[in-house]
C-alpha cells in the first residue's frame, strides 16, 4: 500500500488551481501534489516547485504521478481521461464525464479497473444525503411528483467573456445544460433514478450575447408513474433553490438550510379510498431539519475519497461510470428542444451527435 498519492492536475483554470492550492495547503490527507499541466503555461509560477507541463499526454508519460485529475474545458475529457486510464493512472474527471453520452461510453471503455471518480461534490451535501435517506427508507412512500427551481447558478457576462471557448458550440458543447445543471441532474438520478423520457424546452442566449442556452424548463416522465419539473436559469438574481418532494406518505420540501417534511399520519392512497368526506384531508405534522453546516468544502471531500479509494480501497462518492446518467439527461434535454419533441430513454446517440454536430456547423 502506497503511504500517498502522488496527483497531476491537468488544467489550471480556476478549479484546476484551487485543487492545487487545496493539496498544498494539506487539505487532503495522503495526497500529495507532484505535476501540474496548463497549455498556455499560466499557473505554474504559483507553484515553482511543481513539475509543470504544457501537454497533458508528457504529464501521463512522465512516471512522476499515480494518478491525475481532469479540469480541462468538456471536450477534452474524454480523450485526455482514456489516455490517462490507458497509462494505468488512478483518473478523477470534473463535471460532465463528457458532451455527449457516446463520448462517455467511448471514455468508459478505457477504464481497466483503475480508481475513475467524477467530481460530483454536492452528492456530500448533507441535505441531498439526507433526502435520498428518506426517499430510499420509505420514509414518504412512493414518490409522486418532483419540483425543483434552481435559478441560483447566475452568472454575469464576465464569467462567459472569461474564456473563448466558454458559452460555445464547438468550445463547450452548450451552456447551462453542460456547464451548471450537470450537478442537479446527477442529484436527480441518484436520489430518484432515471425518468422515461424527457420534455424540454431552452432559451438561447436568453439572458447573455452568447450562442447557447442560459435558461431551461423541463418535464420528466419516471416508469412508475412519477413526474418530475426543472426549471433553472443563469440570469435570475436573487435566485432560487427549491426542491419539492411529494409522495403517498407526505412532503418534502428543500430550501436554503432546512428540509421541512409534512409527514402524513397516513397513506394519502389509503385516506382518499376510506374517507367518507369530499374534502376531509389526512392529520399531518410538520418536522423541520435545519443543516447549518453544509459540510464544509464538497470538493476536498471528493479529492478525500479518491486518494482514500487509491490508498485504502475505500468506496467511491461518485463513480465515473455513474457519470453517464447525468450526460444522457442532459442530452435528451437539448435534443428535446431543438426538435421539439418528447425524447424516450435511452437516447438515440446519434441523434444526439447529428444535432450537435449542426449547431456546431451552423455557429
Amino acid at each position: 500500500m502506497k503511504k500517498s498519492l502522488r496527483l497531476g492536475i491537468i488544467g489550471l483554470g480556476s478549479i484546476g488551481l484551487t485543487y492545487a492550492r487545496k493539496i498544498v495547503a494539506g487539505n487532503v490527507p495522503g495526497c500529495e501534489l507532484a505535476g501540474l499541466c496548463n497549455r498556455s503555461g499560466s499557473g505554474a509560477e504559483e507553484f515553482p516547485e511543481i513539475s509543470f507541463f504544457r501537454d497533458s499526454g508528457e504529464l501521463i508519460r512522465s512516471g512522476s504521478v499515480d494518478a491525475v485529475v481532469i479540469a480541462t474545458p468538456h471536450f477534452s475529457h474524454p480523450s485526455i481521461g482514456a489516455e490517462a486510464l490507458a497509462a494505468g493512472l488512478h483518473v478523477l474527471i470534473e463535471k460532465p464525464l463528457a458532451v455527449s453520452k457516446s463520448a462517455c461510453e467511448q471514455l468508459l471503455a478505457a477504464h481497466r479497473g483503475q480508481v475513475f471518480a467524477a467530481m460530483f461534490n454536492q452528492r456530500t451535501d448533507p441535505r441531498y444525503l439526507a433526502i435520498r435517506r428518506m426517499i430510499r427508507e420509505g420514509e414518504i412512500g412512493t414518490v409522486r411528483r418532483i419540483n425543483w427551481i434552481i435559478t441560483d447558478w447566475f452568472r454575469t457576462d464576465a464569467y462567459y467573456n472569461s474564456g473563448s471557448w466558454r458559452a460555445t458550440w464547438k468550445g463547450e458543447g452548450g451552456g447551462l445544460i453542460v456547464n451548471q445543471l450537470p450537478h442537479n441532474l446527477d442529484l436527480l438520478q441518484w436520489i430518484f433514478g432515471m425518468p422515461s423520457s424527457v420534455r424540454a424546452s431552452c432559451r438561447f442566449g436568453h439572458h447573455h450575447a452568447i450562442e447557447v442556452e442560459d435558461e431551461v424548463s423541463a418535464f420528466f416522465d419516471y416508469p412508475d408513474g412519477a413526474s418530475a419539473v426543472i426549471v433553472s436559469s443563469t440570469g435570475e438574481s436573487p435566485g432560487t433553490n427549491r426542491l419539492e418532494v411529494a409522495g403517498d406518505l407526505g412532503k418534502l420540501v428543500l430550501e436554503g438550510d432546512s428540509l421541512t417534511f409534512h409527514r402524513n399520519a397516513v397513506s394519502i392512497r389509503e385516506f382518499s379510498r376510506t374517507s367518507e368526506e369530499g374534502f376531509a384531508k389526512p392529520p399531518c405534522s410538520v418536522e423541520v431539519i435545519e443543516f447549518p453546516d453544509r459540510g464544509g468544502d464538497q470538493h476536498v471531500a471528493i479529492l478525500r475519497n479518491f486518494t482514500a479509494a487509491v490508498l485504502h480501497g475505500e468506496l467511491l462518492i461518485a463513480p465515473a461510470a455513474e457519470g453517464i446518467h447525468s450526460v444522457e439527461l442532459g442530452n435528451a434535454m437539448l435534443l428535446s428542444s431543438i426538435k421539439d419533441m418528447t425524447v424516450r430513454l435511452p437516447i438515440n446517440e446519434q441523434d444526439f451527435d447529428n444535432c450537435l454536430n449542426a449547431l456546431i456547423e451552423n455557429h
